[in-house]
């Protein structure tokens, strides 16, 4: 008997992409369920009902959702982070959570570069600005995102550092990284710092002022992981003390309004987190998020799976 597979998207897919999930799909047999667009948590609940496997972006997976879905035995985040699925929840009910590391990975490195131009080049408000070629850039992790920052990077004629304790030294090297010895010297050496790690108990509000306040001066950060990651009094601190920092994250900060108020040309945020808004990067999640679901009924394939 096929497999019902939900495709649940508040931030819709790109039509391509949709097509290509129900094409994986029926060729497994299996049937998909979309809901797009939804504005109620009362459609994805009854949604889940009945369903074998539920795909997802930026939804939100509760154990009220899991619940409702009590046959459900795997959801697939379509992208990296994976911090709005509730993962005791699904651990508790034995449903298996994966990601889809590594598609979205390019579109988010570019977006960093789009951050740090229109920084490093006044707002293009036609004052001077500076270039990125001769400057060192700091990536806080290496993974997947990182590994495609470091080469854009290098084309603008950037020296490339990173620090990450999961990362061998000896990685880095190979790919023409030079590895910080830790979190301090990244923040100290480098004129731009990119922030790449998860959102987690560990790195929630990490970011503070004793990282912050070490930058060297003119320097500028850049934010592409999670808001939750910056300790945002600490953010503020930075803004008012050094008139020399530049901020960039696709996705703003609760304090928006003050900074807005107080720092106009030293920070710049996008509309709604936009990194992985491509159409690339919106096929290459949605295809390898169908393809998992498949690997997992026909071959009992776990190999994205982040809970126990």
């Amino acid at each position: 008997m096929g497999k019902k597979v939900l495709v649940a998207t508040e931030k819709p897919f790109a039509k391509v992409a949709v097509n290509g999930i129900a094409d994986i799909l029926k060729k497994a047999g299996y049937e998909m369920v979309l809901l797009e667009n939804y504005k109620a948590k009362d459609e994805l609940i009854k949604a889940a009902a009945g369903v074998d496997a539920i795909i997802f972006r930026s939804d939100l997976i509760d154990d009220a959702v899991l619940a409702a879905g009590g046959n459900v035995k795997i959801v697939v985040r379509a992208g990296a982070g994976y911090d709005n699925v509730d993962l005791n929840a699904a651990t508790a009910r034995k449903v298996v959570v994966m990601n889809t590391p590594g598609q979205n990975s390019n579109a988010v490195a570019e977006l960093v570069f789009a951050l740090m131009l229109y920084l490093a080049r006044g707002a293009f408000s036609g004052k001077s600005g500076s270039e990125l070629r001769g400057k060192k850039i700091g990536l806080q992790a290496y993974g997947a995102v990182g590994r495609c920052v470091a080469p854009i990077a290098k084309g603008f004629g950037m020296e490339v550092h990173a620090f990450d304790p999961f990362i061998p030294a000896e990685a880095m090297k190979k790919d023409g990284v030079i590895p910080a010895a830790s979190l301090d010297e990244l923040y100290t050496s480098c004129d731009y710092v990119s922030i790449h790690i998860p959102k987690t108990k560990e790195t929630v509000n990490s970011v503070n002022f004793a990282l912050l306040g070490q930058m060297k001066k003119g320097a500028m950060l850049i934010n592409t992981a999670r808001a939750e990651v910056i300790d945002e009094p600490s953010l503020l601190k930075m803004f008012a003390e050094r008139p020399d920092f530049k901020y960039g994250a696709d996705v703003a900060p609760a304090c928006l309004a003050e900074i807005t108020e107080k720092y106009a040309g030293r920070f710049v945020f996008t509309a709604k987190k936009m990194g992985a808004q491509t159409e690339e990067a919106n096929v290459n999640a949605g295809l390898a998020a169908a393809r998992q679901i498949v690997a997992f009924f026909e071959k009992g394939d776990k190999t994205f799976q982040v809970n126990k």
